[in-house]
């Protein structure tokens, strides 16, 4: 499953992920750094929503989106509240696509059981190369633009290898958020993201809940029945389904879950067998 350096072969697709939210002119300026080189880049904004230095939710939407994109895309994570500090930059491959983000956890579940052999496809960026990747006095506050953005540029358009950016890595830093426990007759993990709707999503894939024959799922209190669409229950009623992305979502029909229910990311979350 797990694609090796030499396997990635660039497309030109880029995706962004971050914590810059739409003001001001953060996400424009990575972009111009981008085009200005690799001007035939297609640049796709996966989301700049996350909540603020939570790279938990960064993690979760590239590993459960990366694969709708073109093999050869390069994915580039912003959620940086370690910037100017010490922590490393990485960058890796799986399935054939080129991820790079700060060293803080958002490629812990992606790259993370990649590393730890000579052959690791997962880099530290080597820092002290800067000026050989033509990159200059980049600020102290803005790595994803002054030094992510270009690096990203480059792998898109096959002007950098990964085998030029550093050293191969024996590890990095983990997710922040645990997998799910799974055992035979409950399965317990957390609410990871809220979307637009209210709708809460979980780090619980479908195939931990499949073998539960009338799974029931405990959530801020109540007990709530999964269902295959919102519309098994009535309006006010919640719902469970494994959603669009393959993962267990806690719906309220026709309004927000997480009002209803009152609570929010990091929140547990319980699937048992009813009776």
């Amino acid at each position: 499953m797990n694609a090796t350096k030499s396997e990635f072969r660039p497309s030109g697709v880029i995706t962004l992920t971050t914590d810059l939210g739409p003001r001001g002119p953060f996400v424009a300026t990575m972009k111009g750094v981008i085009l200005s080189r690799f001007p035939d880049a297609t640049i796709i904004d996966l989301t700049h929503e996350i909540p603020v230095q939570w790279p938990a939710e960064a993690a979760f939407w590239l590993s459960h989106a990366y694969r709708y994109f073109p093999r050869g895309s390069v994915h580039v994570a912003v959620v940086d509240p370690g910037v100017g500090t010490s922590r490393d930059i990485i960058a890796g491959v799986r399935d054939g696509h080129a991820f790079i983000a700060p060293d803080n956890g958002q490629l812990g579940s992606i790259l993370g059981e990649l590393t730890g052999s000579p052959t690791s496809p997962v880099h530290r960026v080597d820092l002290t190369r800067l000026q050989h990747f033509r990159i200059s006095r980049p600020s102290v506050t803005f790595h994803g633009r002054d030094i992510i953005a270009p690096l990203a540029a480059d792998l898109a358009s096959g002007t950098l290898d990964l085998d030029d950016l550093g050293p191969a890595t024996p590890e990095i830093v983990p997710s922040w958020v645990e997998e799910p426990t799974v055992t035979r007759a409950r399965v317990s993990g957390v609410v990871i993201t809220i979307d637009s709707f209210g709708n809460l999503y979980t780090n619980i894939d479908g195939r931990h809940i499949r073998p539960l024959r009338k799974p029931i799922v405990h959530v801020g209190g109540h007990d709530v029945r999964v269902c295959r669409t919102y519309a098994d229950v009535k309006p006010g009623e919640y719902v469970a389904l494994i959603n669009s992305f393959g993962v267990l979502e806690i719906a309220r029909a026709e309004q927000r879950a997480s009002d209803g229910l009152g609570v929010g990311r990091g929140a547990p979350v319980t699937v048992r067998e009813l009776g």
